[in-house]
């Protein structure tokens, strides 16, 4: 059920909520939190479509803002706002309202917002695009115990992530740090499997891919050791090494779908490795809302602290000679001669 409301208040739309509720059926209990979009007309679609398919998981309240900010000098007599409601089948497993802004109101989103949250439930921020330099002192963001940006959309991610870093507040999290997840836990397992230090890490992919640097710090704040960010012609992460003193471990996946794994004295497996969709992103994000530690670690550390990607990659350790072998007898007699 579609509802309507044209020059409208936040308790015309609180009834207007009731009135649906009722004519559908639908209970207000059940949802678990308030999920407020901050977006513009063009990519509302977009993001109202993942977020109805996240709630499926995570039955919500989703409130859409949408700012439509006027430069003419009329624009406090332009001020209004216009609301649509959605419940029922056209708002996933919860309810949908979004909110057109228009004029001065649009400086004042907060206020409109407020009155609309779900008593005593979560509150979670997501900019899909144009977040703001500091999430958690904007009036928005200040609502919200948890926030999500998405550095993959900015003009330049790697000075997103640096500032990021600088604003950093408990809460804050990232869909380009979302997106490695399944890379973290693959790699994290396969030094589980196979116990051995790690030397060096090469990352791989496409350039001007936040997720890529987001790896590439996660594996030198992690293991301590030179990480080089190499780029590729994609899509996205294409693959990861370690040199060890093992031997070289590599997760390759050129084509963004299944990935090999390889490592030293082990057949090479096939692994699922699908790039996800918006929506599963977000539903995972959705799971915690608690601050990520990890995270907040991880985007401190700093793009310009990855190693040197033009110095020449380490070589791989060479195994020991046994102390049987003629080459090895060789050697352990002209340090015994040398000696003398």
């Amino acid at each position: 059920m579609k509802i309507d409301l044209t020059e409208t208040t936040s308790s015309k739309i609180n009834q207007a909520l009731v009135s649906a509720r009722r004519a559908v059926g639908t209970p207000a209990i059940g949802m678990v939190l308030t999920l407020v979009i901050v977006t513009d007309e063009e990519n509302a679609y977009d993001a109202l479509k993942a977020a109805s398919d996240s709630s499926r998981e995570h039955p919500s309240r989703i409130i859409a803002v949408i700012k439509r900010v006027s430069r003419s000098p009329r624009s406090r007599r332009d001020a209004r706002l216009d609301a649509e409601v959605r419940v029922g089948s056209d708002s996933g497993s919860g309810e949908t309202i979004v909110l057109r802004l228009h004029g001065e109101l649009a400086n004042h989103a907060q206020s409109v917002v407020l009155p609309l949250l779900l008593p005593d439930a979560p509150v979670v921020l997501w900019w899909p695009e144009d977040a703001p330099s500091d999430p958690a002192k904007d009036p928005l963001g200040a609502l919200a115990q948890r926030r999500i940006t998405d550095a993959y959309s900015a003009e330049a991610p790697s000075a997103e992530l640096a500032a990021r870093a600088q604003s950093y507040t408990p809460g804050d999290t990232d869909l380009s740090w979302t997106r490695i997840t399944p890379w973290r836990s693959m790699l994290a397992a396969a030094l589980d499997q196979k116990p051995v230090e790690v030397l060096s890490a090469t990352v791989e992919g496409e350039s001007e891919n936040p997720s890529c640097e987001l790896l590439a710090m996660w594996l030198a704040d992690r293991l301590k050791v030179p990480v080089r960010r190499t780029q590729s012609a994609g899509p996205g992460l294409t693959a990861v090494r370690m040199e060890t003193k093992g031997g070289t471990i590599v997760l390759d996946r050129p084509d963004g779908s299944l990935a090999t794994l390889s490592m030293e004295g082990q057949p090479n497996r096939a692994v699922a490795l699908k790039r996800r969709e918006t929506a599963e992103l977000l539903a995972e994000e959705l799971r915690r809302l608690d601050p990520d530690n990890t995270y907040e670690s991880t985007v401190k550390f700093g793009v310009e602290n990855l190693a040197d990607p033009a110095a020449p990659e380490p070589a791989a350790p060479k195994a020991a000679e046994p102390a049987d072998t003629p080459t090895a007898a060789k050697k352990t007699a002209a340090k015994r001669a040398a000696a003398k």
